[in-house]
């Protein structure tokens, strides 16, 4: 007897799985040498440094308890301090907001700022994730541009100059997810400006800030203006598992935010949160451990754009990865990448295609690389089997 079932909510209608978690699924073969996921290298966290936060946590019976719902406490001060620092102000308590990975705190905010059908403004290509929260909240997404210096502002202007009144503008600020490109100053300071003058929200979505290469990521937007809600993570920087990001925002947009998170998940984990407030307190060992980072990010970084530049010459433009997790490179060929996907799994490579993160552009011919999983040895075997597939595709 078959089953019959009330039909779900029509705010699932359109909504797609993430191609890139799809993706992962293919390249969990051990013969593919994997450059599709965003994922940081496990070798490269502390999981030492992260028993001994957990001993120490786990060393009193009360700290199993259920915590706030804004986070813990000890947490939030040690967040309060290092955005001050970052946003050259000083940050209140009252104003961060930790919450189960930074991608919580976007559906959260989807929710808090949004109705069906307001307007999102997002950058081509986008974020899968910020995709995915704002389709589910039924808004309205209209893209601008990206180029090397991060969101086409003066494309936003023009947005709105023409009448478009977004709620929200939502930028991936620095080393850009999937672009790789990083927010230029001048360009901070005008959004900010925008935010003021037409009363729209950005959300600075900000998991990569810390790891740059060569030079400090400039100021971050949330320094020129109160309408901006910035985001971040300890994913990157210390291990995914912990789930613990963060929102600055103003007290109104916190109180908010608290009121939706008790409903979904009453707290966070009290634990995983006890133990980054202690790795993040530790600055002296934090400033090692992420400068460690940086160095083996960016030696793997060059290595793999060079591989790109070389094996394939002008047949690519390909981004300079001056910091983050990820390369974008166009082919100028007309090659198509998510035709040529399947022969350079067949040849023992994977990456995502461009079309996976478009909007309103055709990005059959570009795809993302990350660079942070392997060492540069296997990363240039990876380009070498892309361009064998590259080459028998004719």
């Amino acid at each position: 007897m078959s089953a019959t079932f009330p039909p779900l909510a029509e705010r699932l209608d359109g909504l797609q799985s993430s191609a890139i978690r799809d993706l992962l699924k293919l390249t969990s073969r051990a013969d593919i040498l994997s450059l599709a996921g965003g994922l940081p290298d496990a070798e490269l966290m502390p999981r030492d440094r992260i028993a001994v936060a957990a001993a120490a946590a786990l060393s009193d019976r009360s700290r199993l308890q259920y915590t706030e719902s804004p986070g813990w406490g000890p947490l939030r001060e040690v967040l309060a301090t290092r955005e001050s620092g970052r946003l050259g102000r000083t940050v209140p308590v009252d104003e961060v907001f930790v919450t189960h990975g930074s991608q919580q705190a976007l559906s959260l905010l989807s929710e808090v700022l949004l109705d069906p059908g307001s307007l999102v403004v997002v950058e081509d290509p986008a974020y899968v994730g910020a995709l995915q929260v704002f389709r589910a909240a039924g808004a309205r997404i209209v893209a601008v541009p990206l180029d090397a210096d991060g969101m086409r502002v003066d494309a936003l202007r023009e947005l709105l100059a023409a009448g478009e009144r977004p709620a929200v503008v939502h930028t991936v600020s620095n080393f850009h997810n999937p672009g790789g490109v990083t927010l230029a100053p001048e360009r901070r300071r005008e959004l900010a400006e925008l935010a003021q003058q037409y009363g729209f929200w950005i959300i600075e979505d900000d998991p990569y800030g810390e790891l740059w290469f060569d030079r400090p990521s400039p100021d971050a937007v949330a320094t020129y203006s109160p309408n901006v809600i910035r985001l971040s993570s300890a994913s990157k920087i210390l291990a995914p598992t912990l789930r613990a990001g963060w929102m600055v925002a103003p007290t109104p947009v916190c109180r908010a935010v608290e009121l939706l998170k008790q409903g979904a998940d009453l707290c966070g984990s009290a634990l995983t949160q006890q133990i980054t407030a202690d790795l993040l307190a530790d600055t002296d060992w934090l400033a090692t451990h992420v400068d460690s980072v940086r160095k083996v990010y960016g030696e793997r970084a060059r290595a793999l754009v060079s591989a790109v530049r070389d094996r394939f010459g002008d047949r690519v433009i390909s981004t300079d990865a001056a910091g983050g997790m990820f390369v974008w490179v166009d082919f100028t060929d007309g090659t198509d990448t998510s035709a040529l996907l399947p022969k350079a799994l067949d040849a023992g490579v994977a990456y995502v295609p461009g079309n996976a993160f478009a909007v309103s552009t055709d990005y059959s011919h570009s795809m993302r690389l990350c660079f942070t999983t392997s060492e540069a040895a296997v990363l240039e075997d990876a380009v070498d089997r892309l361009a064998r597939a590259h080459a028998a595709k004719a």
